[in-house]
């Protein structure tokens, strides 16, 4: 059989076997999931072309429901993946524990000097992970994180935020 015949063959197939299996799927799991199996049975059919019986939507039920149920089993193991990780090393918590006035100041920072400080700060990097996160040289890193904190300070004395400390920074650097 030729390319153009099998291919031919191919989308008579799936027009008479489409809406079934997108049905059969959409009633057994979620919206996601269904549609990613669907994908997954097509492409064993189109694989597995040759062996399509005279009446494939059986056929292709139960090719489906294989691929559904690898799915889920892929699913599983993941759950258990991440369950693993979070007994080994439990994320840490995420809510906002910064001051409204950071955050204030951090909003009115430009998004690079931003996300720097957020690197360094949240996520705790050197200024050489940071460049390897940003795709930049060391020495543009550490400058350009010396230059955000600056700027962010500016922003926080502007606020009247000194940052936790009873003396305000100008203080501090003339001492």
């Amino acid at each position: 059989m030729g390319r153009d015949e099998r291919r031919a063959q191919f989308e008579g197939l799936i027009a008479a076997l489409m809406e079934p299996l997108r049905r059969f799927l959409a009633r057994r799991t979620d919206p996601a999931t269904a549609e990613d199996a669907l994908s997954e049975t097509l492409l064993v059919c189109w694989r597995r072309l040759d062996e399509v019986p005279e009446q494939p939507l059986p056929w292709a039920y139960g090719v489906a429901r294989n691929c559904l149920a690898n799915a889920e089993r892929s699913r599983r193991r993941q759950d258990r993946l991440v369950a693993r990780i979070a007994v080994l090393d439990p994320p840490r918590p995420t809510g906002d524990h910064t001051s409204p006035d950071l955050s204030a100041a951090l909003e009115l920072l430009r998004p690079q000097d931003a996300e720097l400080l957020r690197l360094w700060a949240w996520e705790d990097l050197t200024a050489p992970e940071i460049a390897q996160v940003l795709g930049i040289s060391v020495n543009a890193a550490t400058i350009r994180l010396h230059r955000a904190r600056e700027r962010l300070r500016a922003q926080l004395e502007s606020s009247g935020d000194t940052g936790g400390h009873d003396t305000p920074a100008k203080e501090r650097r003339q001492r």
